[in-house]
């Protein structure tokens, strides 16, 4: 794939429910987020597998991605089993070797609305992923109870995830580079509602964030030194030119838990 695709990328993008967002304003995550993934399908040509969003492994075999990923092929008729996980730090073409069988299951509560705090799925691999440790979820209300004790202002927060990086303004338009490399940026706590957390991705703020490609992927509790395995929450939506706000489905709330417990066991 080319390394910079112009609104086209946009458009292919925007068929989802809610836009499937990527990093902007970070640089290359190397092998320091291993347990951070992409969704793997042959969503647009039979036999061409290509990542489609982004997703975390929080069990040996429970990979957490957003809904509108799998509703998506799900409406494309593609069989819940033709999924698969790369933990490859680049995955353009994707690696043939390490790929991780998985079959996904789709929150059904979501109702493919943009923004639906539904909007939560997994992949349930066929093995373990070995010699990967998965990342944490957070304690029930986490965020409700750093907002009453006055520590969420500032609380700074680090995007992980494969999809295209900030737009280039050109004559002819905004063109959003993707090169399949798996990157990293740090975000600043904006707002908190009942389910969603709102991350600062304004780059004239010293913040990063996420774009198209990213949806699904871990927003993780604090930022350098202070960094967490914590995944705050998944990303799901925000700016339509990725410049502004990154909005993330809080995994410490009540719907959230409801649906992982399914699936893990939670803290």
């Amino acid at each position: 794939m080319n390394a910079i695709k112009s609104l086209a990328v946009l458009a292919m993008f925007s068929m989802m429910a809610a836009p499937a967002l990527a990093i902007t304003n970070g640089s290359p995550d190397g092998n320091d987020h291993a347990n951070v993934g992409a969704l793997i399908a042959e969503w647009r040509q039979p036999g061409v597998k290509e990542q489609l969003c982004t997703g975390t492994l929080i069990s040996p075999t429970v990979f957490v991605t957003a809904a509108h990923c799998t509703s998506y092929l799900e409406s494309l008729g593609i069989p819940n089993d033709r999924v698969w996980v790369s933990f490859a730090a680049d995955v353009d073409p994707v690696p043939r070797s390490g790929l991780h069988a998985g079959k996904w299951f789709t929150n059904p509560g979501y109702n493919q609305r943009q923004s639906d705090p539904g909007d939560i799925a997994v992949v349930v691999l066929a093995k373990p992923a070995k010699g990967i440790p998965p990342a944490r979820l957070p304690t029930a209300g986490l965020f409700d109870e750093m907002a009453a004790a006055g520590t969420l202002k500032n609380q700074k927060f680090t995007a992980v995830g494969y999809g295209v990086r900030e737009p280039l303004i050109g004559a002819g338009g905004a063109e959003f580079p993707w090169d399949g490399t798996r990157r990293v940026a740090v975000s600043e706590f904006n707002a908190l509602s009942e389910v969603w957390l709102r991350l600062s991705q304004n780059v004239a703020t010293g913040d990063g964030g996420t774009c198209y490609g990213d949806s699904g992927g871990p927003n993780f509790l604090g930022a350098g030194d202070d960094e967490t395995d914590i995944v705050a929450g998944i990303t799901i939506t925000g700016d339509a030119m990725c410049i502004a706000t990154n909005v993330d489905y809080r995994l410490d709330s009540a719907p959230a838990r409801a649906f992982l417990a399914g699936f893990v066991a939670l803290p």
